[in-house]
């Protein structure tokens, strides 16, 4: 074990959830429908007509009232951080009213307070796959672009209210992924298989130019702020030497780094507008629009699960069992029970390719083992012994601590689902990420109590050396 740590000082440790998978009271406190209250089986499913008694998410763990028990928890972690989403349904519950709702914005106050007072710096999204649902239905998502100024007037509420107290802002979660969930990631209600690419790429610029433009708001109506976007990193490598498979690689990589290149350089890169043009495609863009895209981020912040490969012979293209994004199993790596596939370098490559492209700081807000867990008792205290994720963990923090001796600028670390939540893709509770176990199953039973796993202790002391007590 070293005694030394490539990590500076300042370095923000924490954690990540997400409203939708965390809060619960769906339907209290003046929230409207999200787009999360009618997927009850996450993206693996057709969404239902109204919210569902099986939807976990309903209820979730229930953090809208037990908000200070679980942030007690953070702090006795040690947590620096906490990256949390304020759900948009909560504060404009159809999304297109003119005027918030006082008594989901007092929610957030509350929130707030409570990180103040255990001095955890707040990390806040704006939008984290949770739509209105009215939106979705109404407007048919990010198709329309008048949600564009919903989102802005929702951005700059909040912005009026907690710019104050809030320094990070994220505007949208994992960007990217619009393209391959468009209902749980850009509300669009119509389904995936009959959306053209038109339609896709369409919603996506309004998402871009909605972000620009609650980026330039953030610097009128709070200066102080830092402001940042969020994609998904999907680090690729050819399955062969063959020069047509590095070919496959590089479109890949480009379909995913678009949205970063856009955020940080304020305008479409060559190749994508190449894309466009052999689509047949023309999106409806304004001037206004070209000035809103060069209101760049302040940094870049990203998820990073897996890593995939790539290849140009149709023969070889299996889909890898778990990969939003597609890509093809890397046959010299391991899977976890959800066939994500594990690749703690994958993390250093990323961060070494993000920081030369767009030399903006990077934070990176997701990572995690969705695993099953075991609560069992040692000396008569419930825990988990998920050495698994220990393991898992430091590896991957390793990694990081590489990358920024090679000379990376690196924010923060929270790692993702730090207590136990709903999965995004699944809607199950079972797949578990956290560092504190909560007593609450697939079948909706369960005392939502808290229990501390092992690498709850583990990563206490991680974060207390400031990675010093990584195993290298």
């Amino acid at each position: 074990m070293s005694t030394t740590t490539p990590f500076p000082e300042g370095f923000l440790w924490g954690g990540a959830t997400a409203a939708n998978q965390v809060e619960g009271a769906y339907d209290q406190g003046g929230k409207g429908l999200s787009v999360q209250d009618v997927m009850p089986r996450g993206i693996v499913a057709p969404r239902t007509a109204e919210p569902t008694a099986d939807n976990l998410k309903l209820e979730a763990i229930d953090f809208y009232h037990r908000y200070a028990e679980d942030i007690a928890l953070f702090a006795k972690m040690g947590f620096g951080v906490y990256r949390f989403s304020i759900a948009w349904s909560r504060i404009f519950p159809k999304g297109d009213e003119a005027e918030p709702n006082e008594e989901g914005l007092a929610f957030y106050d509350r929130v707030l307070d409570e990180l103040e007072k255990h001095g955890i710096e707040p990390l806040v999204t704006i939008s984290h796959y949770e739509t209105p649902l009215h939106l979705a239905e109404t407007y048919d998502g990010w198709t329309d672009r008048r949600l564009i100024g919903f989102y802005e007037n929702y951005a700059r509420t909040l912005f009026e209210r907690y710019g104050s107290r809030v320094k990070y802002w994220l505007t949208f979660n994992e960007i990217n992924s619009l393209l391959h969930a468009p209902f749980m990631s850009g509300g669009i209600n119509t389904p995936k298989e009959q959306l053209s690419d038109g339609q896709l790429y369409q919603a996506m610029h309004h998402e871009l130019v909605a972000s620009a433009r609650a980026t330039r708001i953030a610097r009128e109506v709070a200066p102080n702020t830092q402001i940042g976007c969020m994609v998904l990193s999907m680090p690729v490598y050819p399955l062969t030497p063959s020069p047509a498979d590095a070919l496959a690689v590089m479109d890949f990589d480009h379909s995913n780094l678009v949205y970063g290149d856009v955020h940080t350089r304020g305008a479409y890169p060559g190749y994508f507008l190449r894309t466009l043009r052999e689509k047949g495609i023309e999106l409806e863009i304004t001037d206004q629009d070209r000035e809103d895209l060069t209101n760049t981020v302040d940094f870049v912040s990203f998820s990073y699960y897996m890593s995939v490969a790539q290849t140009a012979d149709p023969a070889k293209k299996v889909t890898g069992e778990g990969n939003i994004m597609g890509g093809v199993p890397n046959p010299t790596l391991e899977a976890s029970e959800w066939g994500w596939q594990i690749d703690p370098v994958g993390l250093r490559l990323v961060l070494n390719q993000f920081w030369d492209r767009w030399q903006k700081p990077l934070f990176i807000v997701e990572n995690g083992l969705g695993a099953k867990d075991e609560l069992v008792e040692v000396d008569g205290v419930k825990t988990v012994i998920d050495d698994y994720r220990i393991a898992y963990l430091n590896d991957h923090l390793v990694q990081v601590g590489e990358a920024i001796t090679d000379g990376v600028q690196v924010l923060g670390y929270t790692s993702w689902g730090c207590i136990d939540i709903v999965s995004a893709s699944t809607a199950q509770l079972s797949k578990r990420y956290g560092f504190i176990y909560v007593d609450r199953n697939d079948d909706g039973s369960g005392t939502l109590e808290r229990y501390e796993k092992k690498s709850f202790g583990w990563y206490a002391e991680v974060i207390r050396t400031n990675g010093a007590s990584l195993t290298r």
